[in-house]
This record gives structure tokens, C-alpha cells and sequence, in this order.
């Protein structure tokens, strides 16, 4: 390890306890989404890095467009640092929206509570966290007080959970940015760079409500999803046999969700609303594939009486992939991993899927990595007393700036 690295770990340990605190700020002002009122949590993250002396962007975005799109508020921050033009643009990004606690939490979601080497809260570990490495690392760095070229952008979002359009999607549409390199954040023992698409439809199954005593005077829309149901499941053998070549992602997937319907327990149900998902490999055609649900939905109740149907696009989020620049990612952040844990980690993909894949849709390479255990359920993530081991946190902002420096200092 290098001086200059060498420098950073003694900056990382030295103002480690500030980085759990400043955690437990982010922790601490809910942001569940639905109902998506996230404003205010981007208000406090930047009225916490002009601490700083950094200038936090709040991009908002309007009103009536958040609205439409099924949530309260969005203001997405950008901070710039930049150094030299001479040199790569490099931007971290972390997603501040979290899916609701739930129950059964035997710590309270927003305390930010510290205890026996962990710290408990919803996004602890996905991904208020990496709000927390990104910072810090980046404080790393600067702190060296050398030239650096090129430069830094912290993204700072708030609608991964709905689909990324109005977060980085949207950064990316209005001009506000175009990095030529981006780490999103990730788990601290695998660099993910693929990951599967996703589709996500609202299938709403029209009959005619009828007395329960009579059904023949009703078309039962159960009756009818049951068939569409059945068609979709009966597919999951022939998704099985299809494989990815990508490490880390195996079959396609489906399921439904969610179903919504009937008036009561003795009348006909008239309408029925399935939600349904179907992930696909990066090798799939998001287009032909949902072409292929929509056309086997349709056939399963075509010529019932009385039933029409209808098919609503809720989410078409397309595959994470390698690009050009992918590997010189990929090798900074493992060499920095092996240096400060000891040992290689992988780069594989993900069945998973992110809103990294808004920054690869615009040509630019995108991996992710942050804070967080080798596994997902480690984490307990998206449960009750979700968590993270902060020394995984103490490491990932190390391996973090080491990568920063690798790309943005002179030759060393």
C-alpha cells in the first residue's frame, strides 16, 4: 500500500466515529416510500455536507410529475467537486427512498441504534449507508490536500424503489449530468456489474358482479384470473431451462405479487387486479418479452364470456450490463479490496435489479459497490431490524477512496 493510501485508512480510522454518527442522522428522518415524501431528507443531506464547504444541488423535481407517478416529493442533489479538466468525471451514487419498515422490529426503524458492532435502521444497509461511505471517502481524499484531476460528483436520489426514472433517470434526461464512470452503491465483498431486467404489469380482469345465490347472473372475474394465474405459473418450468452466462445470474423468473378483488364473500366478484413480475437475464429482449406475457395472458381467458381485460405497464426497468470501461473499475476496486481485506472478491452479476441501469442505458460504465455484508439476507434487508456490521462499513469507505485516488490522482 502506498503512502497516500496509506494516509487515507489513518483519515478513515481517525474520523470513524464522526462517519457512524453522520449515519445515524440519514438513519434517523424516515424516508418510506410509498408515500415517497422524500424532500426532506434531501433538505437535511444538504444542509449536512455545506458543513464541508461542499455545495449540495437540490434538483426537485416538479410537483405534478411525482405526483402522477404515484409519490409525494423528489428532490435529487448532486454535489460537484471538481479538480482539474484534465482528467475523468467520477460519480457516486446512493438512493435515499426505502420501502416502508413493516413490523416486528425489535429496534425502533429510525433510531439509528449502535449496538454489539452493528447499527440497526431501515437502509442501514440499503442504502442510506453508502450516503455515508461516498461522503467520507470523498472527505478522505480531499484531505490529502494534493492535486487531483479530473472530477467528483456525490448523487444523491430518491426513487429506486419505484424504478430509478425520476432519480438518476431523470438527472440524466434534464442534462444535470453525464459521468464517465459510476459507482452505485453495492455490498462490500462483490462488485456487481450486470444485472437482470425487470418487468412489472397491472393485469385488471373486468366481469359482472352477480348475487352469490345466482352466479349465473354474474361473469366472475376470479374464475377468469385463476386462468391467467395458472398460465403464468405453468411457465416457470420452460423459464427454468433458459441460463445466463453471466456469473452470479441464473433463469428467468415470474410471479405475482399482489391480487386485489371481489365485493364480499357472497357476490360474484366482477373485478379482479393482478400485479405480477417477470425478471429477465441480460441475454433476454425486454420488448419481445413482453410481447410473450402479454400475448399468454390474453390467450388464457380469450373467449370467456362476458370478460375483458386489461394490461397496464407499471415498470420496464432493462438489464445492467458490462461496458467499455467496466474492467478498469472492476480491477481499481478489487486490487483496493484485496489490500484492505485480504482477500480477491468477485465481479459478477445480480438477479437483483438497480437504478445503476439508468447510467449504463446512457453508455456510461457503471458497478456497484458499498457497504454491506457477502449476502443479502445477512443484511436483513427490506425486514424487521435491518442492520449493518460497521466495521463492513469502516472498509468499504476505504476501499472506496483507494479507488478515487486510483482514478483521479496524478501518477503516483
Amino acid at each position: 500500500m502506498n503512502n497516500a493510501k496509506q494516509q487515507l485508512a489513518q483519515w478513515i480510522d481517525a474520523h470513524f466515529d464522526e462517519e457512524v454518527g453522520v449515519l445515524q442522522q440519514l438513519l434517523r428522518v424516515p424516508t418510506d416510500t410509498p408515500p415517497g415524501n422524500n424532500a426532506p431528507h434531501a433538505e437535511m443531506v444538504a444542509q449536512l455536507v455545506s458543513a464541508y464547504g461542499w455545495n449540495a444541488e437540490q434538483h426537485a423535481v416538479p410537483a405534478q410529475q411525482v405526483q402522477d407517478y404515484g409519490m409525494q416529493s423528489i428532490t435529487n442533489l448532486i454535489v460537484r467537486r471538481p479538480y482539474n479538466e484534465d482528467g475523468p468525471t467520477l460519480a457516486l451514487n446512493a438512493h435515499g427512498d426505502v420501502v416502508p419498515p413493516g413490523d416486528n422490529w425489535t429496534y425502533p426503524p429510525y433510531g439509528g441504534v449502535v449496538e454489539n458492532g452493528y447499527i440497526y435502521g431501515r437502509a442501514a444497509a440499503v442504502s442510506k449507508c453508502d450516503f455515508a461511505t461516498y461522503i467520507f471517502a470523498a472527505r478522505a481524499l480531499e484531505a490529502l490536500g494534493m492535486p487531483l484531476k479530473g472530477k467528483l460528483e456525490l448523487h444523491f436520489t430518491y426513487d429506486e424503489e419505484f424504478g430509478g426514472l425520476l432519480g438518476p433517470g431523470w438527472l440524466l434526461e434534464q442534462q444535470l449530468t453525464k459521468p464517465d464512470y459510476v459507482i452505485a452503491a453495492g455490498f462490500s465483498y462483490n462488485i456487481v456489474t450486470a444485472h437482470n431486467a425487470c418487468l412489472q404489469l397491472e393485469i385488471t380482469v373486468h366481469g359482472k358482479s352477480g348475487h352469490g345465490a345466482m352466479p349465473e347472473t354474474g361473469h366472475d372475474a376470479l374464475q377468469a384470473a385463476t386462468r391467467i394465474l395458472n398460465a403464468i405459473y405453468d411457465q416457470l418450468p420452460e423459464l427454468k431451462k433458459i441460463k445466463s452466462k453471466v456469473p452470479g445470474i441464473d433463469s428467468p423468473t415470474m410471479l405475482v405479487g399482489r391480487i386485489d378483488g371481489g365485493t364480499n364473500t357472497n357476490v360474484v366478484p366482477g373485478k379482479v387486479v393482478l400485479k405480477m413480475d417477470r425478471r429477465m437475464i441480460p441475454e433476454e429482449d425486454p420488448v419481445q418479452v413482453e410481447a410473450q406475457v402479454r400475448a399468454l395472458i390474453e390467450q388464457a381467458v380469450q373467449g370467456l364470456p362476458g370478460i375483458h381485460i386489461e394490461i397496464k405497464r407499471l415498470l420496464l426497468s432493462h438489464a445492467l450490463r458490462e461496458l467499455p470501461g467496466t474492467a478498469t473499475l472492476v480491477s481499481s476496486l478489487q486490487q483496493n479490496a484485496l489490500a484492505v481485506m485480504g482477500e480477491q472478491i468477485p465481479a459478477q452479476g445480480t438477479p437483483l435489479y438497480a437504478d445503476a441501469r439508468l447510467y449504463g442505458e446512457h453508455g456510461i460504465p457503471a458497478v456497484l459497490y458499498g457497504a454491506g455484508p457477502r449476502t443479502v439476507p445477512e443484511s436483513n434487508a427490506k425486514k424487521a431490524d435491518e442492520r449493518l456490521l460497521l466495521e463492513d462499513l469502516r472498509k468499504a469507505t476505504k476501499v472506496v477512496a483507494f479507488t478515487l485516488l486510483d482514478m483521479l490522482a496524478p501518477s503516483l
